[in-house]
């Protein structure tokens, strides 16, 4: 029986409109409410309701265009790094051309719901969700309400453009994608050239990998690789090794030693994995981050500002060592103060600075740090240090501002659960190397001032009047005048607009976690 026998049998010429309190009109109608089950969602069971049960995806005349785009897509599914097989793609195709009685065609019109919802959802807003899968990453992405969600999509005019909605709409998701495919071809013909080990590589030295070296450069696309020629490490080859270095985080010294040799070997696999794993992660992430906001790529170790879509700032950053990861969430900026106290978080005061105190309680007066309790000033050296411990510490511990202050002159504070916020500091140090992951969680930002000349233009444009402040020693608060989002995230590859891609270490073993999450997902269907 055909989906327009099946449709018409004993039913008027045309489904009439559903309400919320009618039945079923046809026999498909029927079959489709009798086998609604538990694994229809329920919001995909209150459409098929309100709708009178009727079919979604055919009429009288057959299959509707939509549910040929719709199955199309599934089955395409790979360019957006899933796996077509968990949406059933060509089954559904097979029993849209076998389906004969109005039980078939019932069946195939949910199940074609259920597999379209299950790709949107994990197309538009991730296959796992972040925060189950790592406490780390306080990202809840909107999932589609089923209900609304085929409500639209039936009242579309133009369901290919719907489709093409359902993705992320960033022009970094674009990229990526962009990127993923023609990293893919390279790998369909023959990927990467590996270069053997051999002493450290320096400009002026001539090797016999030079060859290699070139090839493999020029195989991920580094510009200038191809122009030298030669066995001398020279000219454009150190150029465009050290543009290499600047797009997998590393030195930019042009020297080809364990770490950049290691960088260069990276199996072509390995890095479609990183790029499918950070297209999962651009799912999860807001289209629109907001108008003025800071982005800081924990795995980069980098902030920026942007501003009508433009990036007006740029700056490194040290974040949390592995151990002291700093998590991944969105907030808004609410304050920045100079000159600010730091109030020592109980964690450091009783596992650093307790021992320091039994040994010696004047131990921390160097450091300008006084002990509070109660609200009360006490002074150091008449506490009984010794006998405190972890579980019974009742101090806080303080330190005035100035120029050895830990937060250094300048925080920047979006107040948060995890309290993790950007400063200052007066180890200068870090911020020359090239991985930098040395906090207890908090952002360290290289040259502060120059970030709060940007965030806080619209409060006071003049040069250097944030510096004066700072200057008076003054401790002062300052609000920002217009709103300013702060989002923290974790990156491991992208693709920037001028087309370098980029790779980074992953820092944090996150890549781990994620890869080993959608590995489960796509094995077992979830």
């Amino acid at each position: 029986m055909s989906a327009e026998q099946a449709a018409t049998q004993n039913a008027p010429a045309q489904e009439i409109a559903a309400t919320v309190a009618q039945e079923p009109a046809t026999p498909i109608a029927i079959a489709i409410k009798a086998a609604m089950s538990t694994d229809i969602p329920e919001g995909l069971q209150g459409y098929y309701t309100e709708r009178a049960f009727a079919p979604a995806w055919f009429d009288q005349s057959g299959l509707k265009e939509r549910a040929h785009l719709a199955i199309a897509a599934m089955a395409e599914a790979n360019e957006h790094a899933l796996n077509p097989n968990n949406y059933a793609p060509l089954e559904l195709a097979q029993l849209s051309e076998t389906a004969q009685t109005p039980e078939d065609w019932a069946r195939f019109d949910l199940e074609l719901s259920r597999q379209f919802l299950r790709y949107a959802t994990h197309l538009s807003s991730g296959r796992v969700q972040p925060n189950k899968i790592n406490k780390a990453l306080n990202l809840f992405p909107d999932r589609p309400d089923p209900k609304p969600f085929f409500e639209n999509a039936e009242m579309t005019v133009d369901f290919s453009a719907f489709l093409d909605s359902l993705p992320p709409q960033s022009d970094n998701y674009a990229r990526l994608k962009r990127r993923l495919s023609q990293y893919r071809e390279k790998a369909a013909t023959g990927g990467f050239t590996s270069i053997p080990d051999g002493e450290v590589l320096k400009p002026g030295m001539t090797d016999p990998r030079i060859a290699i070296l070139r090839q493999r450069l020029t195989e991920e696309d580094i510009p200038g690789a191809a122009e030298h020629s030669g066995d001398t490490y020279d000219g454009a080859l150190v150029e465009a090794v050290k543009m290499f270095q600047d797009h997998h985080g590393l030195a930019m010294d042009g020297v080809i030693g364990k770490n950049t040799l290691a960088r260069l070997n990276i199996p072509i696999q390995d890095k479609l994995i990183q790029m499918e794993l950070n297209m999962e992660r651009r799912r999860w992430m807001r289209d629109d981050l907001g108008e003025f906001y800071v982005f800081v790529n924990l795995a980069d170790q980098n902030l920026k500002v942007v501003r009508s879509g433009k990036t007006i700032h740029t700056t490194r950053v040290v974040v949390g060592k592995p151990y002291h990861a700093t998590p991944v969430f969105s907030d808004q900026l609410e304050y920045v103060e100079i000159n600010p106290f730091w109030n020592v978080p109980y964690s450091i005061a009783t596992k650093e600075y307790l021992p320091k105190l039994k040994q010696n309680p004047s131990a921390l007066s160097r450091q300008n740090i006084r002990v509070f309790q109660d609200g009360s000033e006490v002074a150091a050296t008449q506490v009984a240090w010794n006998s405190y411990s972890g579980g019974n510490f009742p101090f806080r511990l303080r330190q005035d501002p100035g120029d050895g202050n830990a937060l250094g002159r300048i925080k920047f504070m979006f107040p948060n659960e995890f309290n993790i916020y950007i400063h200052d500091t007066p180890s200068k140090s870090l911020f020359s190397r090239a991985e930098r992951a040395y906090s207890h969680g908090c952002i360290r930002a290289s040259n502060p001032f120059a970030l709060a000349d940007v965030l806080l233009t619209d409060n006071n444009s003049t040069p250097g009047h944030w510096e004066q402040i700072r200057d008076s020693r003054k401790r002062t608060i300052i609000k920002p005048k217009v709103p300013i989002e702060v989002h923290l995230t974790y990156l491991t590859a992208w693709m920037n607009k001028d087309g370098s891609t980029h790779f980074r270490k992953d820092i944090y073993e996150r890549d781990e976690v994620l890869l080993k999450a959608l590995r489960k997902a796509m094995t077992e269907n979830l």
